[in-house]
């Protein structure tokens, strides 16, 4: 199918941002990668799309940026979002985001629910494509007992205390570890605290703890309201990492000083290519009348050219607006990442890199063993 070429802003020219800029480019859209850092957009330009220099907590300079796109793509940290989503109902625009944030999301699918543009935050990896992926999971079965949805973006090669490296958000990353996560226990929607619930997971002879974290589920807990008994979602580190992060946050309170957190990861986590994303999603349920279990087990790894959290998230994200573009996604208002179905999704020219460019694996290369509480 041909897609009419669109004038596209991508906000953000860090490490992801460049990146969905340059896939929305070669896909021949008119793409211009605004960020308020001339030195951050000379790093990102490449030639194959306009660069801007556009400071997006300026409203009134967002909304002349805006008025003359079709499509924003908001790779900005998550405290913009609320503000561009808000100028991009006012001038028309189409907004994708990659918000984890589970605020702002609320926010989002509140103004667009009389919108004449379609708002869909959410895009990524997780949320995201996890989404996506929790959602067929459970159409698998005729009645969902468990969905387990896990993500990991990990160094290949962890040099330090934390066994981490940040490969996307600093202010995303310290966002998920402080708020409260969504789950579903026992057919109901709960509150768990971040950092809590520790498992440890064993996925092709290499040891993970997983915990929980805020925002993976995205809208999934409203979407599977009532069909699902429990669902969880949690990040992968290397072991070791959560109890570090519980001191840093709670015991010396960082979490109440975010400022001081952000300083301590820049400088001690710094940004690698050399890294690895790892997506694992089970579920439990009766199909035919028999307890059955399924899973998916994904792992990429990064380039020299690209990274696997860059690649993942940008992947996700730019299936979604050809999706939309497609006519396969609602044309208006709050869409779900769940409205995007698996196959469509991978069908994409984004989305196929997903399938690709992935080592996949089934059920049998992948196990769990929760060590602590369900929860």
């Amino acid at each position: 199918m041909t897609i009419e070429r669109k004038r596209i802003a991508v906000l953000g020219a860090g490490q992801i941002g460049a990146i969905i800029a340059g896939m929305l480019a070669e896909q021949g859209h008119q793409v211009t990668l605004a960020d308020a850092s001339p030195a951050q957009l000379a790093q990102a330009a490449d030639g194959r799309f306009a660069t801007e220099i556009v400071d997006a907590a300026d409203l009134d300079q967002l909304r002349g940026f805006l008025t003359a796109r079709d499509i924003v793509v908001s790779a900005c940290p998550y405290f913009l979002n609320k503000g561009i989503a808000r100028i991009a109902v006012e001038t028309g625009t189409h907004y994708f985001d990659l918000t984890e944030d589970v605020e702002t999301t609320a926010y989002i699918k509140q103004i667009g629910a009389g919108a004449d543009v379609a708002l869909v935050p959410q895009c990524g990896l997780a949320p995201g494509f996890i989404c996506i992926l929790g959602a067929d999971m459970a159409a698998r079965f005729d009645r969902v007992k468990t969905i387990k949805m896990r993500v990991g973006a990990l160094p290949l090669y962890p040099t330090n205390a934390l066994r981490y490296n940040v490969t996307w958000s600093v202010d995303g990353l310290i966002n998920e570890y402080c708020n409260p996560c969504e789950i579903v226990f026992d057919g109901k929607p709960i509150l768990v605290p971040a950092l809590e619930g520790l498992e440890s997971v064993m996925i092709d002879g290499v040891a993970y703890e997983a915990f929980n974290t805020s925002g993976g589920l995205g809208t999934l807990t409203e979407t599977l309201a009532g069909k699902v008994r429990d669902m969880s979602y949690k990040t992968l580190r290397y072991p070791g990492h959560a109890e570090i992060m519980k001191l840093l946050l709670r015991g010396l309170e960082l979490a109440d000083d975010k400022e001081t957190m952000r300083r301590i990861l820049s400088h001690s986590a710094p940004f690698t290519r050399k890294d690895v994303v790892v997506v694992f999603v089970t579920g439990i349920g009766e199909k035919a009348g028999r307890l059955e279990e399924d899973s998916v087990v994904l792992r990429y790894d990064g380039t020299p050219a690209m990274s696997a959290i860059q690649l993942t998230t940008a992947a996700g994200c730019v299936a979604m607006v050809e999706l939309f573009l497609a006519g396969k996604l609602p044309q208006q208002g709050f869409i779900r990442q769940e409205d995007a179905s698996l196959a469509d999704f991978l069908a994409t020219r984004a989305g196929s890199r997903l399938t690709s460019e992935s080592r996949g694996a089934d059920v049998a290369r992948g196990a769990y063993q929760d060590t602590r509480n369900a929860a």
